[in-house]
This record gives C-alpha cells, sequence and structure tokens, in this order.
C-alpha cells in the first residue's frame, strides 16, 4: 500500500514564489502541497507536466462536480477564502458544456476588432495619467507608478467597457483586492468577501438595468433577461465578477512588474528603445518570469489521472502553477529564473492554453505595449526609488505582483 508523502504548505504570502517553486521542483514533478487554511492539493513543479494536466480532458475546474472535498467545505471556516475562485458559477469554474457556453456569451466583447477600437481610447488614458505623473513627481518628488499609472489605466478602460460608474469603482477594487488576500484565512475574512460579492456586482447590474448603455453589463442583462437558458441571474453576477476583476488587476500587475524589471535590467531597456527588443518580447518575458497569476485555484481530477509518474487520484484538488512553469530550467534553460527579453518566450503559459485561455488577453496586451510606450517615451529618464530586495510582494500566493513601485520621473 502506498502512502501520500507529507504536504508541503504553501506561503500565503507569496513571499518568495519563485524560490518556493524552485523548492517543490527539486521534491518531484507533482507535488502534495497544503493550501492557505489546510486545503489539500497537488502542485505541478515544471512547464511540461503542467501542461499535460491543463489540456487533459480528465482535469475539471468544476468542484461541484469532480471535488471530492467539496461536500465538506461548510466545516471547514478557514477554507472560506477560496470561496471566491470556486463558489461561483463562471467561465473559470465551470467545465465542459457549462464552460463553453458561458465563454461564448463573454466572447463577442474580447474579439481583436473590439480590443482595436479601444486602443485610441488607452492612448488618450494613458497621457492624461502622466500628464498627472509629471505634476505630482516635478522637482524630484517620488512617485508610485502603480497608484499613479498602472492601476488606473486598466482600471479606467475595463469600467468603461462594462460601463461601472465611478461611484461603484473604489468597490470593484476593494473586492477584487480582497479577493486576492490569501493570507488571512479567517471566517470574518471570507464572510467579508461573499458580502461584498453579494454587494458589489448586484449594484452594478442594477445600475445598469436602470441606465443601459453601450456596455457589456447591459448587454449580459439583455441576455439574462430575454434567453434566461442561456445566462442565469446567478451566473450573470459571478460572470460580471470574473471579467471584470480579471480584466484589470492581472494587467496592473502586468504593466508594474514590466516597469520594474526593465528599471532593473536598464541594458535590456535600452535595447529596447534602439528597436534591438520590441515590446511584445518584453511582455512574453515578464508573463514568463513574472506570471500575474502565479498559482490559479483550483482543477480537479474527473478521475485517476496519471503524469510523470504520479498519480493523482480522482477528487482530488491540482493547483495551476504559472510561476513554477515559468520558472522551469528543464524548459528555460538554467537561466530561467532571469529576466530576458531576448530568450523568445511566448511559449508562455500565463494566459492559459486550450478552452480556458484567458479571454482578455489581446485587450491585456494591447493595454501593456501602449502604456508601457508611452510611459518610457515621456520619462526616458525614468529610474527607480527603490533598491534590491526593498519592494514588498502583494499578499498573495495567487497574484505575482508588488505593493508598490516607488519611481523618480527623471533620474
Amino acid at each position: 500500500m502506498t502512502t501520500t508523502p507529507a504536504r508541503v504548505p504553501i506561503d500565503p504570502f507569496g513571499s518568495d514564489i519563485v524560490a518556493e517553486s524552485a523548492r517543490l521542483r527539486g521534491l518531484g514533478p507533482v507535488v502534495p502541497v497544503e493550501l492557505p487554511g489546510g486545503i489539500p492539493a497537488w502542485a505541478p513543479t515544471g512547464y511540461d507536466t503542467l501542461r499535460t494536466l491543463i489540456l487533459d480532458p480528465q482535469v475539471s475546474k468544476d468542484p461541484r462536480k469532480h471535488w471530492r472535498l467539496w461536500p465538506e467545505v461548510g466545516e471547514h471556516p478557514e477554507w472560506g477564502w477560496v470561496l471566491g475562485w470556486i463558489g461561483v458559477v463562471n467561465m473559470l469554474s465551470t467545465y465542459g458544456a457549462d464552460h463553453t457556453r458561458l465563454r461564448r456569451l463573454v466572447a463577442p466583447g474580447f474579439t481583436a476588432r473590439r480590443t482595436e477600437a479601444l486602443r485610441g481610447r488607452v492612448d488618450s488614458v494613458a497621457a492624461r495619467l502622466l500628464d498627472r505623473m509629471a505634476e505630482s513627481g516635478a522637482g524630484g518628488a517620488v512617485v508610485d507608478l502603480k497608484e499613479a499609472f498602472a492601476q488606473p489605466l486598466p482600471m479606467q478602460i475595463i469600467c468603461e467597457l462594462f460601463g461601472v460608474p465611478d461611484h461603484l469603482r473604489q468597490g470593484v477594487g476593494d473586492l477584487v483586492a480582497a479577493i486576492m488576500d490569501t493570507t488571512d484565512q479567517s471566517p470574518e475574512h471570507a464572510a467579508s468577501v461573499q458580502q461584498q460579492i453579494g454587494t458589489v456586482i448586484p449594484a452594478q447590474i442594477a445600475y445598469r438595468a436602470e441606465n443601459p448603455g453601450d456596455d457589456l453589463t447591459t448587454e449580459l442583462i439583455r441576455v439574462r433577461d430575454e434567453e434566461g437558458d442561456r445566462l442565469s441571474a446567478e451566473e450573470l453576477v459571478f460572470t460580471l465578477l470574473l471579467v471584470i476583476g480579471a480584466g484589470f488587476e492581472t494587467t496592473v500587475n502586468l504593466i508594474a512588474n514590466a516597469v520594474v524589471e526593465l528599471l532593473t535590467h536598464p541594458e535590456q531597456l535600452a535595447a529596447v528603445r534602439s528597436g534591438e527588443l520590441d515590446w511584445d518580447q518584453v511582455i512574453d518575458e515578464v508573463l514568463r518570469v513574472r506570471p500575474s497569476i502565479a498559482s490559479l485555484p483550483l482543477r480537479f481530477a474527473v478521475s485517476d489521472v496519471t503524469v510523470d509518474g504520479v498519480t493523482i487520484p480522482a477528487g482530488d484538488a491540482i493547483l495551476t502553477t504559472f510561476g513554477a512553469a515559468g520558472s522551469d530550467p528543464a524548459h528555460y534553460g538554467e537561466t530561467a529564473e532571469a529576466f530576458d527579453a531576448a530568450r523568445a518566450a511566448d511559449d508562455h503559459l500565463s494566459f492559459g492554453i486550450g478552452v480556458h485561455r484567458c479571454i482578455g488577453a489581446p485587450l491585456a496586451r494591447m493595454e501593456a505595449r501602449t502604456a508601457l510606450s508611452a510611459l518610457f517615451d515621456r520619462f526616458p529618464r525614468l529610474a527607480p526609488a527603490f533598491t534590491a530586495g526593498e519592494l514588498k510582494q502583494v499578499p498573495s500566493f495567487i497574484a505575482y505582483g508588488w505593493q508598490t513601485v516607488p519611481v523618480r520621473l527623471d533620474g
């Protein structure tokens, strides 16, 4: 009789995601881990292993159908933090026909044509934010680039796309931050998140029901009201939570992480400015080595799944470890942990792969290209106001980003 090795606790603060990934990789290709609150799961530690599991049809994202511990969730208040991820019904937590139906409803809002149509608006918002930065950073004053630029740009764009009014935007931002925070496993935190989900998103739906516009919330409300068999009231709430939240939070980290890597690798920034490297190479490398989402909870084994000699029993949970895959030396070489925009890392998995590939990837790329180009054109002497090791990771093993990014605009 075989026994499962002792589970390795995952750091809920995400203090050093690269080092933690390396430690897990040293234990094997798929490692039994313990998520915050004591949730048991399996963590793939390499690129090929994760890719195989993502593409395996016997790996699901629906806990109601395929997680053997789902009936016990209510008995574990300390597991409540994960309900913001799997205790919802949207593209992120469905499988098979349900996932296909929900994705088709949202897909028209993220076509290449619609994304391209937003480019002018992204340019305009970026220019306005950079003007404000110039004022606040005058005279060598330190500016938090995340707060002043990387955060408000994608927030403005996604809120315009979904018609979120100004008075609800702070609530949306606070809700997403609470879901991303994996350091607090208290029942009170979990209850607060559920309460926010149950008030912030319904308030957005109610506002757009009374004030319809040319936006994606209005379109999804129409589908709910006129074609109820395609989108239930519950699915509408949780779909908006996903696409609005993911539509800005991940892009915030993409932009901020890119700025940090370029400012701490000035020779690569110089190569971008000279045309030796382009922004797409920078974006792909940032997504590889500093993915906005380091680990995504959760997938589930529909049946016993064997990969790289390890069998994950049916009903067990699987962590989607984008951070570990991106820093895997077996796939990216001995320098896998280093930022190198010349390495051509466009095969990274950070937007997912297969049927669950991120539907907003083209929009995120376009926003990041526009933002980075505009930022460094406007402030060619932009310099870090931080030293190596001084930046603090956001309190999460899921998100991969910095709490603040202090800079000076003129060296």
